[in-house]
Order: C-alpha cells, then sequence, then structure tokens
C-alpha cells in the first residue's frame, strides 16, 4: 500500500510540474503578444512623426508632446516666423541641411570666430533686407549726355539707405587664398566679386567655392582694359565676353558691371546695357591691408556707401587678404556699421 500511496504522489507531482510548466509557456506567449504588439505601435509612430532628434520627431527623453489646447491658435500669429530646418537666421538655405542655432547660438558662434580671426571686435549682424529696394539713380557728376534718355545703367557710390550699413566688393581675382574663403565663411560676412577672366581662368573652381556660399559674381571684363580708349565695339566684346564666360562657368549672366579703375565713357555704358547690365555700382572708400582711401573730402563713412578692395596677397600688398578684412572689419564695426549684401538692396 505505501508502494501505492507512493506511486499516486509522484503522478500528482507530475500533474503539477505538467500544469506549472503549461502555465508557464501561456506566460511566455501573452508576453510576446504585447512585446510585437509594442514594436508595431512604435514603427507606426515613427512613420508619423519621425525619429527624436530629426525632423518632424521628438526630442531624446523630452516626454511626451503637449497637445494644443482648444484656445490655443492653430498657427502663429500673423508677421511671426516658423523655423525652417534648412535655412539659416538671416533666411538663406544651410547647404548642408542642418537647423539653425538659436539667437545666443549664433551669437557664441560670432564671438569665438571674431576671436579665431583676432578682430578687435565682433561684427555687427545686418537688418534684414528691406522688402521695398531702393531707387537707385546715377550719382550727380557721373553722368554721359544722354544718360537718363538713353536709358543708360545708373552709376552709383552709395546706396541710399538710412541704415547703418556698407557693402564690401572685391575686385579682378588674382589672389586666390583659401585662408580667406575659410575666413568670410567663419564670420558670415557678406561681400561681392567683380572677376575678369584673365585672372580667374587658372581656378574657376575657386570662386564657384565661393559662389556656392551666396556671394555674388559679377563683370569686370575679360582683360581689364582701360575701356574709354577701346572703340564701341571692343568694348562690348571686353563686357559681353565676361558675360559670356560668367554664364558657362556659374550659370548667371551678371546684373551688376564694374568698369577697370572706375573708368567709363557713354560708350562703355551702351555696351554694358546691350550686354544685361542693370547697375554700375563704383566705390565711396577703398579698404587695404595697410590703409584706407576716400572719395569724399571729410574721410567719413557715410550709410550705404560701397567700399572697395582687390583680390591681393603678399605679392603686392604688405598682408593678406584676411589681413586687409581684419582692417576693414575692425574700422566699420567700431563706427557702429554692420556689412550689406549689395544685391539685396538693388
Amino acid at each position: 500500500m505505501r508502494l501505492v500511496v507512493q506511486n499516486d504522489k509522484k503522478g500528482r507531482l507530475r500533474l503539477r510540474g505538467a500544469r506549472l510548466q503549461g502555465a508557464r509557456l501561456r506566460r511566455a506567449r501573452v508576453r510576446g503578444v504585447v512585446a510585437v504588439l509594442a514594436v508595431a505601435a512604435i514603427a507606426s509612430g515613427c512613420a508619423q512623426g519621425g525619429i527624436a532628434g530629426q525632423p518632424g520627431g521628438g526630442s531624446p527623453a523630452a516626454g511626451p508632446v503637449p497637445s494644443r489646447s482648444a484656445d490655443a491658435p492653430a498657427s502663429p500669429p500673423q508677421g511671426t516666423r516658423t523655423p525652417d530646418s534648412t535655412r539659416r537666421p538671416d533666411g538663406t538655405r544651410a547647404p548642408d541641411g542642418r537647423r539653425p542655432q538659436s539667437a545666443q547660438q549664433a551669437h557664441a558662434a560670432r564671438v569665438a570666430a571674431a576671436r579665431r580671426w583676432r578682430l578687435a571686435r565682433v561684427p555687427l549682424v545686418p537688418p534684414p533686407p528691406p522688402r521695398s529696394k531702393p531707387e537707385i539713380t546715377t550719382r550727380k557728376g557721373f553722368e554721359v549726355d544722354g544718360h537718363e534718355e538713353l536709358g543708360l545703367p545708373p552709376v552709383f557710390t552709395t546706396v541710399p539707405t538710412t541704415r547703418k550699413i556698407v557693402f564690401l566688393t572685391i575686385d579682378d581675382g588674382a589672389e586666390k587664398d583659401p585662408a580667406f574663403l575659410r575666413m568670410m565663411s567663419d564670420l558670415k560676412v557678406p561681400y561681392t566679386a567683380f572677376l575678369s577672366d584673365y585672372v580667374i581662368k587658372d581656378d574657376y573652381g575657386y570662386f564657384e567655392r565661393m559662389r556656392r556660399t551666396g556671394t555674388g559674381l559679377h563683370n569686370h571684363t575679360l582683360h581689364h582694359r582701360y575701356l574709354p580708349a577701346l572703340s564701341y565695339r571692343r568694348q562690348q566684346y571686353e563686357i559681353c565676353g565676361m558675360q559670356d564666360v560668367m554664364e558657362e562657368r556659374y550659370g548667371v549672366r551678371p546684373a551688376l558691371f564694374r568698369p577697370p579703375f572706375g573708368n567709363y565713357d557713354r560708350d562703355t555704358l551702351r555696351a554694358a546695357r546691350s550686354c544685361g547690365v542693370r547697375y554700375v555700382p563704383l566705390w565711396n572708400e577703398e579698404v587695404f591691408v595697410d590703409h584706407w582711401e576716400y572719395r569724399e573730402w571729410d574721410r567719413k563713412i557715410r550709410p550705404g556707401d560701397i567700399v572697395l578692395s582687390h583680390f591681393r596677397g603678399r605679392g603686392e600688398w604688405k598682408g593678406t587678404m584676411p589681413d586687409m578684412i581684419r582692417r576693414f572689419l575692425d574700422k566699420v564695426t567700431a563706427e557702429g556699421f554692420a556689412v550689406a549684401r549689395l544685391e539685396d538692396y538693388l
């Protein structure tokens, strides 16, 4: 009997073990189903809202996104700006698609860049471009016979504005200093280049890198001749020929033209107009590595002044292009001027 009892006990133990094992299997199945559902829910959320840390997604470990209350507006108030993940604070689109910096981050970056390039002050940020462009007319005394009647491009040295801004323009393209490109990109200082083919043709790519940063590339003739000494046809060849080069190399026929040495006559402006030129900006100041030169008798910088410099290095100057930019920025910043983009005002 004891043996029988012994056998019954073992059977009950076997039965209990089987029941426990079955319960474990059922719990495992339930856990597996829950896990599959959770993965599906996460995948669905990613497909709709994006991955955390990427456009359209939430910030990592930021908690749930608060829902908009019934009283909250469906869109920002009129006149406010919504962030664009591929636009810089100045409105231009970032080439690498990175998110724009906050105001604090942008200022910290400007401070760091000014320190890195040994500037005396942090360059001022220019105001947004005007919605209504100022009317550009030829400066008094710079007209040619029949200037208005013939509809010739205006010749000017200053853009009419009350804003404390100046415009930096750099001529010819002889010096191709990589440090200059790094400096201007780092500091985010706008400038406009007027190029001559005879000095840029050995490295068109240098100016293509410049163009990709938003710098305007414009016409300074093929060979940098003294134009008033040439016939109308020869002037047209110099100007229109450079338009062709710019279109072939950079995909655009420039609207701006600067005559070499700032010298021109009526034929120059007629030829420029025939080539599609709309404006002939000259300059009111010129900056070198070691000094400034002024057109006005009082040697003062005025709002809207156009400043000239050149692509030059130690071969012709007592310094480099970054040295010239340092002198330029230190002076205009100390006098309360920001550097704006000339094309934004034309």
